[in-house]
C-alpha cells in the first residue's frame, strides 16, 4: 500500500512538471493529459484513504521523509482530488486555445500534488517543504496572466502575506528542535514539548495556520487573489490552499489543547472572522470579492471548531465548503467568460439565462447561507453544538455568523435572478457534468450531520464522541436561515456595495502604516547607515592601507633593499675568499694540509 501513496503524490507532480517545462509545444496535450491525470489520482486517493498507508525514506540525518495516511487525511485527500478533477474538466472551456494551456495545467496538478503532500505528511519538514511548494505555485496561478501588471502586484500581495505568516511554522520547528531534538519535528509529538518551547510551537502553528486560511488579520490576501482565473480561485479557495490552515488546526488540535490557551485563541479568532468577514462580504458589489469574504468566513467556523475541540464538524465544514464553493466559483468563471462581466448589477439575470448555471449556482448560495436541507445547515449545527458546549458567548458570535451568512449568500442570489431581456448563455458542454456533481455533493453531504453518518464520520476520525446536535438547534439555525433568506430577497439589497467593504475593513491599509511601512522606512535608514557608515569606513580603511604602503615604500623600502644588498656583498666576499686557496698546484695544497694538520695537533695538546 505504501506504492499507491508515493503514487498519490508522484503522479500530480510529475505530470504538472512535465506539462510546465513543456510549455507551447504541449498545450494541445495538456487539457486531456491533465484530466486524466486528475482521475488517475482520485482513484489513488480512494484508494489509500481505505488503505490508510504509511511511507517513509531517508532525507537529512535524523529528519526521514515521513508519510501517513489516517481517516482525516484520507478524507482530505479525496476532498482535494475530486475538487481538482471537477475544476480541471471545467477548465478545459475556461482556458481557450491560444493560451498558455500547458503552463496551466501544469501549476495547477503541481499545485494539487504539493495539496495532497501536506494533507499526508507526518513531520514538520516534510509539512514545509509542502508548504513552501504551494505557495510558490500559488503565486504564479495567481498571476497567471503576468503581462498584467496588476495581476502581478495582487500575486505579490497574496505570495508576501502568506509568507510572513507562515514564518510560524519555521518558528514552531525550531522551537521543537530546541525542545527535543530532531524526534520531536514528527507532528504527533510536538504536544509532549514542555515549558516555554510548548506555547512558541503553539504561536507558530497557529499564525502560518491563520495566514494561510486567510483569517483575521490576514484576511486581505485572498482580495487580491481573485486577480488569477476563476477555475484558480475555484480550486485554491474552496478545498485546498485556504482551507490548509484549517486542516493544520485540526490535525493538531492536541498540540492546541496542551497549550492550554491555544484553543481559546483560535476559537476566538474563527468566530469573529466569520462575523466581520461575513459583512465584508455583505458589502461587496462584485461576485468574486463576495465569494472570497465568503471563504474567509466559512473557513472561521472550521477554525472555529478545531478551537473547541471539534474535528467532525470541522471536517464537514470544510468538505461541505468545498463542494459549494468551488462549484459558486466555477460558475461565477462561467458568466465572467461569457458575459464580461463580475459585478452584481452587471450580473443582473445571469441565473436566468443558463437553466444549468442559474440552478446550480442556487444550490451553492443556498448551502452558503445554511438553508435546510443543505449540507452546510447540518454542519454548521454539529460545529455550534460544540461551541455551545464550550462557551455560550462564543455560541452566540457563531449564530450570529451564520446568519451573516444567510445575507451575503441571498444577496448574490437576487441580482442574478433579477428579470432580464437579455438573450440566452449556452454553456461548454464539458462544464455541465462538473456543475451537477458539485450540486449533487452539497445536498448529499447533509448525512454526514446526522446519526448515523455522524457516528461513522467520527470513527473514521478516530475521535471521541462529540456533543451532539438537539433537534431544538436545528430547527433554530434553519429557521433563522430561512427567515434571513426571505427577509433579503422581499427587501433586496438596498446598495450592491459598500466602500468600507471594498477595502476589507482597511486591513491591508492596516498593514501598510504599521508593518510595510515601518520596514521600508527601517529598510532605507540601514541603507544610509551602509552608505554613510559602513561603505566609508570601508573606503577609509583602505585609503589608510594605501597610505601605510606608500610610507613603506619611501621609507622602509630602501633599508630593507639595503640590508639585502649587504648580506649578498658579504657573500659575494666570503665566496672570494673560500676561492683565493683553489689554485689547481699540489704543492700548495699539500703545504696548506701541513699547516693544517699542525693546528690540529697543537689544538690537542693545549686540551689535553
Amino acid at each position: 500500500m505504501s506504492v499507491l501513496l508515493w503514487a498519490l503524490l508522484a503522479l500530480p507532480l510529475t505530470a504538472g512538471t512535465l506539462l510546465a517545462v513543456m510549455g507551447r509545444a504541449a498545450d494541445r496535450a495538456a487539457p486531456v493529459a491533465a484530466v486524466a491525470t486528475a482521475l488517475v489520482t482520485l482513484g489513488l486517493a480512494i484508494a489509500v484513504a481505505l488503505g490508510r498507508p504509511a511511507a517513509g525514506a531517508p532525507l537529512l540525518d535524523g529528519l526521514p521523509v515521513r508519510l501517513a495516511v489516517d481517516g482525516l487525511s484520507g478524507l482530505m485527500a479525496v476532498t482535494v482530488a475530486a475538487i481538482t478533477t471537477a475544476v480541471l474538466v471545467l477548465s478545459v472551456g475556461d482556458i481557450r486555445p491560444g493560451e498558455a494551456r500547458a503552463r496551466f495545467f501544469g501549476l495547477m496538478l503541481l499545485f494539487s500534488g504539493a495539496m495532497l503532500t501536506t494533507v499526508t505528511a507526518a513531520t514538520l519538514p516534510v509539512l514545509l517543504m509542502a508548504w513552501e511548494m504551494m505557495g510558490a505555485t500559488s503565486w504564479a496561478l495567481i498571476g497567471f496572466w503576468w503581462r498584467d501588471p496588476e495581476r502581478g502586484r495582487a500575486a505579490n500581495t497574496a505570495f508576501l502575506t502568506t509568507r510572513a505568516a507562515d514564518l510560524g511554522l519555521y518558528l514552531a520547528a525550531g522551537a521543537a528542535l530546541a525542545a527535543g531534538g530532531a524526534g520531536t519535528l514528527a507532528l504527533a509529538d510536538l504536544p509532549r514539548a514542555t515549558g516555554p518551547w510548548l506555547a512558541v510551537i503553539t504561536a507558530g502553528v497557529i499564525a502560518a495556520a491563520l495566514g494561510k486560511s486567510a483569517q483575521l488579520p490576514f484576511s486581505f490576501w485572498l482580495s487580491h487573489a481573485m486577480q488569477g482565473p476563476s477555475p484558480v480561485s475555484a480550486l485554491l479557495h474552496s478545498a485546498t490552499m485556504v482551507v490548509a490552515g484549517a486542516y493544520l488546526l485540526i490535525r493538531l488540535e492536541p498540540l492546541l489543547a496542551a497549550s492550554g490557551w491555544g484553543g481559546t485563541a483560535v476559537a476566538w479568532a474563527g468566530a469573529v472572522t466569520a462575523v466581520l468577514l461575513g459583512l465584508v462580504a455583505v458589502g461587496q458589489s462584485d461576485l468574486k470579492q463576495l465569494l472570497a469574504a465568503s471563504s474567509c468566513a466559512q473557513i472561521g467556523f472550521m477554525v472555529l471548531a478545531a478551537g473547541v475541540g471539534s474535528a467532525t464538524g470541522a471536517t464537514i465544514q470544510l468538505m461541505a465548503h468545498a463542494a459549494a464553493k468551488s462549484l459558486a466559483f466555477l460558475v461565477t468563471g462561467c458568466w465572467l467568460a461569457a458575459l464580461g462581466a463580475r459585478t452584481l448589477p452587471a450580473l443582473r439575470g445571469a441565473a436566468r439565462r443558463n437553466r444549468t448555471a442559474g440552478v446550480t449556482f442556487t444550490v451553492a448560495a443556498l448551502t452558503l447561507a445554511g438553508v435546510p436541507p443543505l449540507s452546510l445547515w447540518a454542519a454548521k449545527d454539529v460545529v455550534l453544538a460544540a461551541v455551545l458546549h464550550e462557551n455560550a458567548t462564543l455560541y452566540v458570535a457563531a449564530l450570529a455568523g451564520a446568519v451573516v451568512s444567510a445575507v451575503y449568500a441571498v444577496k448574490a442570489l437576487w441580482f442574478v435572478w433579477q428579470p432580464t431581456d437579455t438573450a440566452e448563455v449556452t454553456l461548454p458542454r464539458v462544464s455541465r457534468p462538473p456543475l451537477v456533481a458539485l450540486a449533487v455533493a452539497c445536498a448529499g453531504l447533509t448525512v454526514l450531520g446526522f446519526p448515523p453518518g455522524r457516528e461513522a464520520l467520527g470513527r473514521v476520525l478516530g475521535v471521541p464522541a462529540e456533543p451532539a446536535p438537539v433537534a431544538g438547534g436545528f430547527v433554530l439555525s434553519g429557521a433563522l436561515a430561512l427567515v434571513t433568506s426571505v427577509v433579503v430577497w422581499v427587501g433586496g439589497p438596498r446598495s450592491p456595495g459598500r466602500r468600507w467593504a471594498a477595502d476589507w475593513l482597511g486591513l491591508e491599509a492596516a498593514a501598510r502604516l504599521l508593518l510595510v511601512r515601518p520596514v521600508i522606512r527601517l529598510a532605507r535608514a540601514l541603507a544610509a547607515f551602509d552608505d554613510r557608515v559602513l561603505d566609508r569606513a570601508v573606503e577609509g580603511g583602505a585609503r589608510g592601507v594605501l597610505r601605510l604602503a606608500r610610507w613603506t615604500d619611501r621609507r622602509a623600502e630602501g633599508r630593507v633593499d639595503g640590508a639585502v644588498e649587504g648580506v649578498a656583498a658579504g657573500a659575494r666576499a666570503l665566496g672570494r675568499w673560500a676561492r683565493m686557496p683553489q689554485t689547481g698546484q699540489l704543492h700548495q695544497y699539500l703545504a696548506q694540509a701541513v699547516v693544517a694538520f699542525t693546528v690540529l695537533a697543537v689544538v690537542l695538546v693545549l686540551m689535553r
